[in-house]
């Protein structure tokens, strides 16, 4: 089944890009972090625990006093924060009847003087997907979720722009890294995996977690076209093949191009067919970290390449290293 997220930007508050909850009021019957997996929330009827019945968010038990739940949720990476979502689904006689969120910007633990108002109290349905637009981006590396009194969150997700000091990294960086604004921005087809997670740190964790298309029954090759975090002059290539094992591709090429700040993914995908080639083909096999260096292209300024397995299967990771380039 496709995971395909409905924003282009990545989910700061996403715990697989990093994203912790550092304190909590309460979660009696369903732990906080639950809020923050990448993953479309399920409901499982038959599923109990010693708690009760077992949700796929986080969930505080039945206030009978004064005040209201909240949690702190410190992001994968500090960004310009541009939309929200918080998702209440399967809760329906348990969602909390209204959220606000604070946020701030610090490099420690925050204080209390730290936080400033984000998302004013917002009233919520149950079992609903809410959609939020901010006025303006927002610079944050926290979050704090406020729920009115008590109830059940199934997912919250950040959408932002990471904000990375690119002068303080010295040396060879993952330009494509996620957490340093590397993005997916198009993609021939994602059938079975999610491309997002190829952007992703760590391996895998199973066959899931990554980018697989379905079998291809045409000639031809699929392919999935990455913008940077920043302009590079690339000098090392990894494509991770774990837990793809009967299915992973053949062969991987990759190509490279140069494209003003602010392409978007249209654009993107029309140039890719005439890039440069970064990579030419090259052998992949099952279940490996696959390291390539001396067989690259001497390019420089690189701004986007374009993934291109043959002919299909699926792809854990992908990493482009590099030095970092003025624009």
């Amino acid at each position: 089944m496709t995971h395909t997220p409905d924003d282009p930007l990545p989910n700061l508050a996403s715990a697989r890009l990093g994203a912790e909850v550092i304190s909590v009021t309460d979660q009696f019957f369903a732990a906080a972090e639950r809020m923050l997996a990448e993953t479309d929330p399920v409901f499982l009827p038959d599923k109990f625990d010693d708690h009760g019945k077992w949700m796929d968010g986080w969930e505080t038990r039945r206030r009978r006093g004064p005040g209201h739940d909240h949690a702190v949720i410190r992001l994968g990476a500090a960004g310009r924060v541009q939309r929200l979502e918080i998702d209440t689904r399967y809760f329906t006689g348990n969602y909390p009847m209204a959220a606000s969120l604070e946020y701030c910007h610090v490099d420690s633990e925050p204080g209390e003087q730290d936080w400033r108002p984000l998302l004013p109290v917002t009233s919520l349905q149950g079992d609903h997907r809410h959609p939020i637009e901010l006025p303006e981006p927002v610079l944050c590396s926290h979050l704090r979720l406020h729920i009115y009194p008590d109830g059940g969150i199934a997912r919250l997700r950040v959408y932002g722009t990471p904000e990375v000091n690119w002068n303080g990294l010295i040396g060879e960086a993952e330009l494509s890294a996620a957490q340093l604004g590397g993005r997916v921005l198009a993609v021939s087809d994602a059938h079975y995996g999610w491309p997002h997670a190829l952007l992703y740190p760590g391996r895998g964790l199973n066959m899931g977690d990554g980018w697989e298309t379905r079998r291809r029954r045409e000639p031809g090759f699929d392919w999935c076209v990455i913008a940077l975090g920043h302009p590079g002059r690339v000098t090392r290539l990894e494509v991770d093949t774990a837990f793809f094992k009967g299915n992973f591709p053949a062969s991987v090429s990759v190509q490279a191009g140069r494209l003003p700040a602010g392409a978007d993914a249209a654009q993107a995908r029309a140039a890719s067919l005439f890039w440069d080639t970064l990579l030419p083909e090259q052998p992949l096999g099952p279940d490996a970290v696959h390291t390539f260096q001396e067989s690259l292209a001497n390019l420089d300024g690189v701004t986007h390449v374009r993934l291109n397995m043959h002919p299909d299967g699926g792809i854990s990771r992908f990493r482009v290293f590099g030095e970092a380039r003025n624009p």
